[in-house]
């Protein structure tokens, strides 16, 4: 698919503001590293133990991965921040995979954490006080249970979301257990996997036997939604270069905008965006290519964390001007108003219509 050429002269001061490329961050190291014991058992456990020994990352052993003690810090804000550098080498002890509704059947756990500093992530609750990062080494197990799974829904296709709880590419160079996984699912009839990511650092997958069953989608926004809510993770440039990488390479292509925020001169940013990523994918043949559009959202408790740990954020978070909207387990969360969303959703879907006619809207919610 050819995308739709870009409108000469109609170019916003805030496209034009983002064309100055910052350098792009490298990929992710960890400045702490723990171990569980049972992860040495394992090959992955002891290749990764021996490259932090090898470039002098201090090592400590923990019982546990999920209750690790001793990453530094003498106020709750740095040992967060410690945290966010740290890097847990684990066993997966539960192979039962958690549901991953609209994106995918099922969430398929290669890691948990993200190094990124994404004001709005909804990790700032579901991981709590445990932000720092965790891999885990018994690979071979997770994917056979994911074979199970999908002989358990023959002849129907499953999809499994390798992203719901981490940035999977940001720190694949470390253990290439994505890689492993997109291969694995190259080989099956009947399995599918998806993952999404904010990070450029995609050269070594380009080279995987994916078969076209995994789904390779970048997670973009408005120039103004990186910029303040964003840190830590590559330029909106670099995911771009990113996926006209992974879309030769013949992976099926999506992108996910999300958060979709409201906030002042919203639809000159998000138009900007899409007419930045046309004119970008224009010289790029892509065959298969999805949108999936989130709006923002938040809970009492994650505003609460937010706020802690970015007291200077401009996320808007008043609670007044949002509707309640009721969640699974008597849980709910802050979202648009009824009016306010479907103006976002209008907006961006004749936007995408407008430069990428032949793609697919998978949801909008």
């Amino acid at each position: 698919m050819r995308t739709a050429q870009r409108q000469q002269g109609n170019v916003s001061r805030e496209e034009r503001q983002s064309r100055g490329r910052s350098p792009s961050i490298p990929a992710f190291e960890p400045q702490f590293v723990f171990f569980e014991p049972q992860a040495l058992d394992y090959p992955l456990g002891q290749q990764l133990y021996q490259r932090f020994q090898t470039k002098g990352i201090p090592i400590q052993m923990t019982t546990s991965h999920n209750q690790v003690r001793g990453i530094p810090g003498d106020t709750p804000l740095q040992a967060y921040k410690n945290a966010k550098r740290t890097l847990v080498v684990g066993v997966r002890k539960t192979l039962t995979f958690d549901t991953s509704k609209p994106s995918a059947e099922y969430a398929i756990p290669l890691a948990t954490g993200c190094m990124g500093h994404c004001h709005y992530c909804y990790l700032q609750t579901t991981m709590g006080a445990k932000p720092y990062i965790r891999v885990y080494v018994n690979v071979d197990e997770i994917l056979k249970q994911a074979e199970a799974y999908i002989k358990e829904r023959e002849p129907e296709i499953t999809r499994f979301e390798a992203a719901c709880t981490s940035d999977i590419v940001g720190i694949d160079h470390l253990t290439h257990t994505l890689f492993k996984t997109i291969e694995f699912m190259g080989r099956q009839r009947y399995g599918r996997l998806r993952f999404v990511t904010k990070y450029h650092h995609v050269d070594h997958l380009l080279k995987a036997n994916h078969n076209q069953h995994t789904r390779f989608r970048f997670s973009i926004n408005a120039d103004y939604v990186i910029k303040h809510f964003e840190p830590g993770t590559s330029a909106l440039a670099d995911r771009i270069e990113a996926a006209k990488k992974v879309a030769r390479a013949g992976y099926p292509l999506g992108f996910v905008i999300a958060p979709i925020m409201r906030y002042e001169a919203w639809q000159n940013g998000y138009a900007s965006l899409l007419r930045r990523l046309s004119s970008a994918l224009a010289d790029t043949d892509v065959h298969d290519l999805t949108f999936e559009l989130i709006m923002h959202r938040f809970t009492k408790a994650a505003k609460r964390i937010i706020l802690e740990r970015y007291p200077k954020t401009k996320l808007d978070m008043k609670e007044e001007e949002r509707k309640y909207k009721w969640g699974r387990y008597g849980r709910g969360k802050y979202v648009y108003r009824d009016e306010q969303a479907q103006d976002l959703n209008t907006f961006i879907r004749e936007q995408i219509d407008q430069y990428f006619p032949q793609a697919k809207i998978e949801y909008f919610t």
